[in-house]
């Protein structure tokens, strides 16, 4: 049986990182009338209409972005190592790509902080619902 690539891993992580926080809800009197398996629900909804919106949370624009970076900062500090040794050229290569591995980890493992538009599209569907938001978690 042949395993997966590791990049097919790393896509599955990608894709699924940017949902990991969810709104905390305020227990008003709308939240208390329908009680909290409701809200979750409700809470589930407006999470399912953001993803299928078309909002501009590209979090592949995001991970490209830290590790072109990476990328960048590494093959320069590899060019000034290389010339050092007198292999500026193979330098380069291995700074370069060293530096996209980690600027790629870097974004894949932070934090992940879901896109404004992406939440305030979710509190704004939960308040039309009647419920308050008071943050995200």
């Amino acid at each position: 049986m042949r395993k997966p690539p590791i990049y097919l891993i790393a896509l599955v992580i990608l894709l699924t990182a940017g949902c990991a926080q969810r709104p905390v809800l305020y227990p008003n009197d709308h939240y208390a009338e329908v009680g909290p398996e409701a809200s979750k629900q409700d809470v589930e909804q407006c999470i399912a209409l953001a993803e299928e919106a078309d909002l501009d949370t590209n979090q592949v624009f995001e991970a490209s972005k830290n590790t072109l970076g990476g990328a960048a900062a590494g093959g320069a500090t590899g060019a000034v190592a290389g010339v050092i040794s007198g292999r500026s050229g193979f330098g380069a290569a291995i700074g370069a790509a060293t530096g996209a591995v980690g600027g790629f980890f870097n974004w894949l493992f932070s934090s992940p902080e879901p896109h404004p538009v992406y939440v305030r599209y979710v509190d704004l569907c939960l308040s039309e619902r009647g419920y308050q938001t008071i943050g995200w978690k």
